[in-house]
């Protein structure tokens, strides 16, 4: 990311609070804010197409049990991906990974998030993974990265775009020893994405060390937000932009 001494504010999958996540609602939102990014997660539709979406099934949009990779993308474009938040809510059909990017590129960083669902097949993993290179680029110097819990996804993007910055997702149950063995292990990682309860001042001192970025999940208020600031993480992921903003910037 462009200037390592401010923490960067990104919008958790849009300004979810004020429209449906990973909607262009919620993106055009977010950008009404002077954010410096957003986050996104990437599925695979039947017809293996990039789709933005979070959840692994569909129960929001009236489908129980479904599942994006369930249905082809023409079908995902006549759904309504907005009207679940609210009755006020302009229609929208899925968006794809392409038209996100076309949209959204150049006007502020995308931490695009991998996701891997258990049990897929490691030809559709490779096939959404070759897909989103082929539509991001083999590197991104406007603040593009992917991040993902699937190292196996990372590895795989990093053989095939080793210029392209990645992050790893931590979850809760990783600790210091688990960070260090991946920095041996996996030192083409950009940097990593951890939650921000298991963030602490000897973690963030190792990475700083070893020149990787950090960002930190899901800052959601003034406490975990403070504690991300005075960590001095490099991306700050919150639902609520504009209270992180105001605190960086206070």
């Amino acid at each position: 990311m462009s200037n390592q001494n401010t923490c960067l504010i990104f919008a958790h999958r849009g300004a979810n609070r004020e429209a449906a996540e990973n909607t262009r609602a919620a993106f055009n939102k977010a950008l009404q804010y002077p954010i410096d990014g957003i986050e996104t997660d990437v599925q695979l539709s039947l017809d293996e197409v990039p789709v933005l979406w979070h959840d692994w099934e569909l129960d929001k949009l009236g489908h129980p049990g479904k599942c994006i990779d369930d249905f082809n993308f023409s079908q995902l474009e006549q759904m309504d991906f907005a009207g679940y938040s609210s009755p006020d809510a302009v229609s929208e059909g899925a968006l794809s990974f392409k038209e996100f990017i076309a949209t959204y590129r150049g006007r502020c960083g995308l931490d695009i998030e991998l996701k891997s669902r258990d049990g897929e097949s490691r030809q559709r993993l490779e096939s959404k993974i070759l897909q989103m290179l082929a539509i991001i680029g083999t590197s991104a110097a406007d603040g593009v990265f992917i991040s993902s819990y699937s190292l196996p996804g990372l590895i795989f993007a990093h053989q095939h775009s080793p210029d392209l910055p990645l992050y790893y997702l931590l979850s809760g149950h990783h600790t210091q020893a688990d960070i260090e063995r991946f920095l041996k292990d996996y030192s083409f990682l950009a940097g990593f994405c951890l939650p921000i309860d298991i963030h602490n001042a000897s973690i963030a001192k190792l990475l700083r060390e070893q020149g990787k970025g950090v960002g930190v999940y899901t800052c959601n208020n003034e406490q975990e937000i403070q504690k991300a600031l005075d960590l001095k993480a490099n991306i700050l992921i919150t639902d609520y932009p504009q209270l992180a903003l105001q605190l960086r910037d206070s």
